[in-house]
């Protein structure tokens, strides 16, 4: 019996590696569980408070209850409006993202002082939230839908552009060297060599966009970038609940059937690119 052997024998307790891994393991639970009481005592999180506060949402239920149909002709407008400001905040954001994808992507981008600026760029658009865009362009353009659009596009660009970067960094680079070998220019590399192998996740990222743009653009009235959401926050200051209650639904049924058919189209797209 070799000397390896009569140890392993003889010492049938945890291995060192065990050990270590053991304490490893339970010290991350440990921090992840002081983390979350130190996170609950910042954020004031008590259930007690919220037991006390639940017959206030039931008294504001209650009032919301049943919803003012007769106000569904009135809502035809900003529900449109809320539709057109998803579609061109998609678009432009789409638009801005295209050209900065190639350069935030390494495989295609010049060289790495560019990548590294358009990476930061996309970071920081995408960092900012819609509403604190609206309320900027809002100051530059004045109320209205306008100023919706500008916010949804901006934001849209930085994270379309993330993704659509990152779908060009996980292409064939096979491709692209037979075309190069040929003497193809940069724009024919581009578009026979990377646009046939990422176009589907492209659009499934557009569809996605568009999902989040729809539901965004039914807040962003909230601080006078027009739609429904707009109509909501003015209903609620006049203490309208049910004509609320009415708003919530009409953008929950808008959401849903965005979400139904976009869902559906990804589904065609995902098949059609199987065959």
């Amino acid at each position: 019996m070799s000397l390896t052997t009569l140890r392993d024998y003889v010492w049938t307790g945890p291995r060192p590696q065990s050990l270590r891994s053991w304490g490893l393991f339970i010290g991350g639970v440990l921090l992840a569980a002081w983390v979350l009481v130190w996170s609950a005592q910042g954020t004031e999180l008590s259930w007690n408070e919220l037991s006390n506060g639940l017959p206030q949402i039931g008294d504001f239920l209650s009032r919301s209850a049943p919803p003012n149909w007769g106000i569904l002709g009135h809502l035809v407008g900003p529900a449109v409006e809320t539709l057109q400001i998803a579609l061109w905040g998609t678009l432009l954001g789409v638009l801005m993202a295209v050209p900065l994808s190639f350069l935030a992507a390494r495989n295609l981008s010049p060289n790495r002082v560019v990548y590294q600026l358009v990476r930061q760029l996309l970071n920081v658009t995408r960092s900012i939230n819609e509403l604190i865009l609206a309320l900027i362009f809002v100051s530059a353009v004045g109320l209205g839908p306008f100023a919706g659009v500008l916010a949804l596009a901006l934001h849209a660009a930085g994270m379309v552009g993330k993704f659509f970067a990152e779908s060009i960094e996980e292409i064939d680079q096979g491709p692209l060297e037979a075309l190069r070998a040929t003497g193809a220019r940069p724009l024919q590399v581009i578009v026979f060599g990377v646009l046939p192998q990422v176009i589907t996740a492209w659009i499934a990222t557009v569809l996605y966009r568009f999902e989040v743009n729809l539901r965004q653009a039914t807040v962003l009235g909230m601080v006078g970038a027009g739609g429904l959401g707009f109509e909501l926050v003015n209903n609620l200051k006049l203490f309208k609940y049910q004509d609320t209650a009415t708003c919530i639904v009409v953008v929950t049924l808008m959401v849903v059937a965005a979400d139904t058919i976009s869902s559906r189209l990804r589904q065609i797209i995902q098949d059609g690119d199987r065959h």
